[in-house]
């Protein structure tokens, strides 16, 4: 009698690999959008940019492979940790998470808001908050308590041997005073009598400068009462060592 053939069992199905790649797919574009630029810390940024330039040279060197003792790269970690860059921006990083802390009433009031770009650390003060339309006269009775603060903060031995700016800007409506000509010498004005407020209540104001830039660095665009509102403001900037 003959041997039946032996049937092979049919092969699984692939066709869950479509769904699942699908899925995959809608999750990556999920958090693509959840992603907002705006949120990159730049000082941490940096870190990473100096930890890579370090793992690069050392990657690059003839020497690499010759060996089995230890090499260039054993000892990395404590390289980058050791960086001087690498520990400025832990300070920077630091110097942000305390402002956020302590002006949180400010910041929920929009008073203030705490942002960090290439420059360093930012804090901004709603100008409306501060000043009359027009004037860089500082509405002392409403901002003492927020200045005292400021000048607190910037006292701190974190902040040891940092430099600071003081940064003016405007929206784009003329000036319409006898004391300023233009946007340029009330935005340069109005981080000068911040500076001064601050000095009275104890910062190194040699560890300062102060700048005018007018409605040339706007937030927001200036086609609407909103952008304008936030583009008038005073920044004071905890400056990166590269932008001293």
């Amino acid at each position: 009698m003959a041997k039946k053939e032996k049937k092979e069992p049919p092969k699984p199905s692939t066709a869950w690999q479509g769904t699942y790649g699908d899925m995959i797919t809608l999750m990556l574009c999920f958090f693509v959008m959840l992603y907002d630029p705006t949120e990159v810390d730049m000082t941490q940024l940096s870190q990473i940019q100096t930890s890579l330039s370090v793992q690069q040279e050392s990657m690059e060197s003839p020497n690499g492979g010759e060996t089995l003792s230890a090499g260039k790269l054993a000892n990395l970690g404590n390289m980058i940790s050791s960086l001087p860059s690498v520990e400025k921006g832990k300070s920077l990083s630091l110097a942000k998470r305390k402002a956020v802390s302590l002006f949180a009433p400010e910041v929920n009031s929009a008073k203030i808001t705490i942002s960090s770009d290439e420059r360093g650390v930012v804090i901004s003060l709603a100008s409306d908050a501060f000043f009359e339309q027009g004037s860089a006269e500082i509405d002392i009775e409403e901002t003492r308590d927020i200045l005292l603060k400021l000048a607190k903060f910037f006292q701190d031995s974190e902040l040891k041997n940092r430099r600071f700016r003081i940064e003016g800007h405007t929206d784009n409506n003329p000036v319409e005073s006898d004391v300023f000509p233009s946007n340029w010498e009330l935005s340069a004005a109005r981080a000068a009598n911040v500076l001064h407020y601050l000095a009275d209540f104890g910062v190194d104001e040699n560890a300062f400068s102060i700048a005018g830039y007018a409605d040339t660095r706007p937030m927001f665009s200036n086609e609407t009462k909103e952008g304008q509102a936030y583009n008038r403001r005073v920044d004071i900037v905890i400056l990166d060592e590269g932008h001293f």
